[in-house]
């Protein structure tokens, strides 16, 4: 099997297309980020194979994922909120670090067990985190129980991982695989590597001593509900079933500007899933072999994962718990009548006629 590159795609070759498309969109960004600032910082709860742990959650700014630059995922718009350039010097990084230690030492009673890194792209890849800061951010969290780290499987490394693992870190890598279905992944997503790479790179974190967290897109363009529901099922139990993948994040689409999907949204030909389709597929995957959670970022907006607007943080709320507890019987507390309204849309809707509801 040859080896996945985004630089391949970038330019006159594979998925032209859709990252023609995707670079005009991007280019309508006027906002400019400080690279001593970290894009998001925030302090959570999270299930992990050793236990429910307080988390510091961190989204470095670097010079945005390399696949986004080229035109990258349809529903995107992280890199738009990236620093100009490419790149982002090893000091204003760690700057970023300190800037997100001083929030946890602001609004936490203790330092978090677990972190978590995000660079809306590819901790792992050299291009947007350099060597230097990575075995510093390794150093700097060596005293905490678990981090983990965001990477496309192209950069799913042994030496990269053991940075952390030297430390006696608990690594899990977050890979960002969508779908486990290829075509999906291809052609709705627009992410240019296969189901087999993502098996390959649980090989490898798993000779290394780390797991992988598969983070899954719930409702991508151009699937209507009940496609996006059943592949969704299929993905989760697909995933659990690979040795080293221990748990599987279901991520709920939502509306981001400088993406396909606005432009879609914006034109009446994409609305985000539903929290009922959510539940039920954190219901049918509950006996599967892995960690089934899911957040579903912007819920009750018109721009994020919704039901009636009545029902909303109620579903939602079920949705935490069962992220933290793993018993589907949370959702037998919640209900609404505009559960019927969508088990028609599940029933009628098609993917050429999208959308019945908003």
């Amino acid at each position: 099997m040859s080896k996945p590159s985004p630089d391949v795609y970038e330019e006159g070759r594979g998925m032209d297309a859709h990252n023609s498309v995707m670079r005009e969109i991007r280019g309508l960004k006027e906002k400019h980020y400080d690279p001593h600032e970290p894009t998001r910082v925030w302090l959570d709860e999270d299930n992990t194979p050793g236990g429910v742990y307080d988390s510091l959650t961190i989204i470095l700014n670097t010079g945005g994922c390399r696949w986004a630059r080229a035109g990258g995922c349809t529903m995107c718009g992280y890199v738009a909120e990236s620093v100009e350039g490419g790149s982002v010097a090893h000091d204003a990084l760690m700057d970023q670090i300190e800037v997100c230690l001083e929030h946890e030492a602001d609004n936490a009673d203790e330092p978090a067990d677990l972190i978590k890194i995000y660079t809306s792209g590819s901790f792992l890849d050299e291009r947007e985190v350099g060597a230097e800061t990575r075995q510093a951010i390794a150093e700097t969290f060596g005293d905490r129980e678990r981090i983990v780290v965001e990477s496309l499987p192209d950069f799913v490394d042994h030496e990269k991982i053991t940075d952390f693992t030297d430390h006696g870190l608990d690594v899990d890598i977050a890979v960002g695989l969508e779908t486990a279905t290829d075509r999906v992944r291809h052609d709705c997503v627009n992410k240019y590597f296969d189901f087999a790479d993502f098996e390959d790179a649980c090989e490898t974190a798993q000779d290394a001593g780390a797991g992988i967290k598969a983070y899954l897109l719930m409702k991508p363009p151009f699937l209507s509900e009940s496609e996006a529901r059943d592949d969704m099922v299929d993905s989760v139990q697909r995933c659990a079933a690979v040795d080293g993948c221990h748990t599987v994040s279901m991520n709920p689409c939502n509306v981001q500007q400088y993406t396909m999907v606005n432009e879609l949204f914006r034109a009446g030909g994409y609305r985000p899933p539903w929290l009922w389709s959510v539940a039920d597929v954190l219901e049918r995957t509950a006996d599967v072999d892995a960690i089934v959670v899911s957040d579903p970022v912007g819920h009750g907006s018109d721009r994020g994962p919704h039901n009636c607007g009545e029902c909303d943080d109620r579903v939602q709320k079920a949705i935490k718990d069962f992220d933290l507890r793993q018993d589907p019987s949370v959702f037998e507390q919640v209900s609404c009548d505009c559960e019927r309204t969508w088990e028609l849309v599940i029933e009628e809707e098609t993917s050429y006629a999208m959308s019945l509801t908003r």
